[in-house]
């Protein structure tokens, strides 16, 4: 008895929210779906004429697939409850609220995010993804921060490691499948790039002195610098010519090429949470603000 007083009182509950949903205007603060900002986290407002840009196919699913390596803090990690939190997970909850669609935060390795989009398991990717023109081949990038990348090594330097051309010689370990360890190679001065699964395995060869220094977005090196053993495991290579971080890139959301309806969707959603302020407040939140991009453009990343 009491679970069917329940139902009905739920739905009549949803019957009334249908009602005052049909009612509102542009902008309502009516759920977009179950996986929405909590806590503290940042909140906006969905717009109904941003969720009418989206394509049928993902209207028809209810959802947002989203390929997230996790984890990869600051852009991606997990809480105490095993929830997603981080820049990529906090804006893709963001981007679906704005959107007024429901979102998956889909755990997924680095090196296939981009097969994850081309098998149909996932509509994007929000891991902190490079732009380059070699990935532009196959992705649509909606550009969410400009950085570049950092050097990282143990505590007291004694690698010797100052500058970019410092690292000639020497053993680097990266994450498989980065732009990293591209720009590392194309040095052509003998660095000997160590390619592992993931970020974590990365410092950890550093820390292990497996590697003489190590090497990431500046914006996640920061935060392994900071946090590992409260900051006494490593440091940054401050390098005054490249105060903003080595060969500054384009970062955003990956989307394949051949859904323009996907990709003018979120880029307008992106540009929405620009205008009204919270996806500053998530790229503060997360520490990065310096990394902010002024508008939501697409494929702004260049040739080195």
């Amino acid at each position: 008895m009491k679970k069917t007083s329940f139902t009905l009182i739920a739905a009549a509950s949803a019957a009334v929210a249908l009602m005052l949903t049909g009612c509102a205007g542009a902008e309502t603060a009516e759920p977009a779906g179950p996986n929405l900002p909590v806590g503290d986290e940042v909140s906006t407002t969905v717009d109904k004429e941003l969720t009418k840009l989206l394509p049928e196919d993902i209207v028809k699913k209810g959802k947002i697939d989203i390929a997230v390596d996790i984890p990869f803090p600051p852009m991606a990690m997990y809480d105490e409850a095993n929830r997603e939190i981080g820049f990529d997970p906090e804006l893709g909850r963001l981007l679906g609220q704005k959107l007024g669609i429901d979102v998956s935060i889909n755990k997924q390795a680095f090196d296939s995010v981009i097969p994850s989009l081309q098998a149909g398991k996932n509509d994007i990717i929000m891991s902190g993804m490079n732009d380059t023109p070699e990935r532009q081949e196959t992705l649509s990038f909606i550009d969410y921060s400009h950085g570049g990348f950092a050097i990282a090594v143990k505590k007291g330097n004694e690698a010797g490691v100052t500058t970019q051309d410092d690292l000639c010689g020497k053993t680097v370990s990266v994450q498989k499948a980065t732009i990293q360890g591209d720009l590392l190679r194309a040095m052509d001065c003998g660095v000997n790039v160590m390619e592992l699964p993931s970020d974590l395995d990365a410092q950890t060869a550093l820390r292990a002195g497996k590697s003489q220094a190590y090497v990431a977005d500046a914006v996640v090196a920061e935060y392994v610098v900071a946090t590992t053993d409260d900051g006494k495991a490593f440091e940054i290579v401050r390098d005054p010519k490249n105060p903003a971080g080595f060969n500054p890139v384009f970062s955003g959301i990956g989307v394949l090429k051949e859904d323009t309806e996907l990709v003018e969707a979120i880029r307008a959603a992106l540009q929405a949470l620009i205008d009204d302020g919270s996806y500053q407040k998530v790229l503060d939140r997360n520490n990065i603000g310096a990394y902010a991009v002024e508008s939501a453009e697409v494929n702004q990343g260049k040739a080195a």
